[in-house]
């Protein structure tokens, strides 16, 4: 085999170049992925070795890899590999995030021009609030999020919806991981204020950031719930105090409110009854 060849090695055509910083194995590991993915009924060393171009000992070492994370299987009997349920469920979260994000941009729309500010979709990951989907304000000052960037849980409208709705053990593991950092002055850095502000959204059903994010900006946020009535996402309207004072935020939660209640209604879940 010839260098140049060498150079194309476990990349099958249309897969395009790898980055001179990729790791080769990972680049490789993933291919035999994709190759599986398209082989419901299995195949054997020999035959994903052939398809990748690989030497039967490289792609020996690499489907052991795969098979201690979980994410391929074999059947010992024919010796044949299978994707296993780790990459069905990566694959699974990633349908459930695209239909997610597709019911609730029309409401996202619909938010936007009922308050002329910006209005976001976000989740929770790891223990952080991360940006999945967002409709622009008109205003010339706007507030612009990063479509996937993350905002701390404790400190962001998005990450205080979720939260709320979140067992005491899950939030627990949340602050612990993460703590309480003090992103601004008015950041909630202690459990004790964390914890009145999480009665106070449970009670209204919505969450309000007040500076504790970024100084000058006001959000208001609602949870999106599952059929178990888990937060599964939330929905805000963020933008300068200037134009969302201290005097509009019950105003746009109800808004918010409603709105992620109707994606709730529209995914089959439910949100759970509101403190008293």
């Amino acid at each position: 085999m010839t260098d140049g060849k060498r150079k194309t090695v476990g990349r099958p055509a249309g897969t395009g170049k790898t980055g001179g910083g990729h790791s080769q194995s990972l680049v490789r590991g993933l291919n035999i992925l994709e190759v599986l993915a398209t082989e419901p009924q299995g195949l054997v060393l020999s035959d994903i070795a052939t398809r990748m171009e690989l030497a039967p000992s490289t792609t020996h070492r690499l489907l052991q890899a795969l098979h201690g994370q979980g994410f391929i299987t074999q059947e010992t009997e024919l010796g044949r590999w299978y994707i296993d349920v780790k990459t069905f469920r990566i694959g699974n979260a990633f349908l459930e995030a695209r239909d997610l994000i597709a019911t609730a941009r029309p409401f996202l729309r619909r938010l936007t021009e009922a308050s002329g500010e910006s209005a976001n979709l976000g989740i929770e990951d790891s223990g952080q609030a991360v940006f999945l989907a967002q409709t622009e304000s008109p205003q010339m000052m706007r507030m612009i999020t990063r479509l996937g960037s993350r905002a701390p849980m404790h400190a962001s409208g998005v990450g205080k919806a979720l939260l709320a709705w979140l067992p005491e053990a899950e939030i627990a593991r949340i602050i612990d991981a993460h703590g309480l950092p003090r992103i601004t002055p008015n950041s909630l850095d202690t459990p004790a204020a964390l914890e009145s502000a999480m009665t106070e959204i449970r009670r209204a059903g919505y969450a309000c950031d007040r500076e504790e994010h970024a100084i000058g900006l006001h959000c208001v946020a609602a949870a999106i719930h599952d059929e178990h009535g888990r937060p599964l996402a939330a929905i805000s309207v963020s933008g300068p105090m200037a134009r969302i004072p201290e005097t509009r935020l019950n105003e746009l939660g109800q808004l918010v409110r409603e709105a992620a209640d109707e994606i709730t209604a529209q995914l089959g879940g439910r949100r759970p009854a509101s403190e008293i």
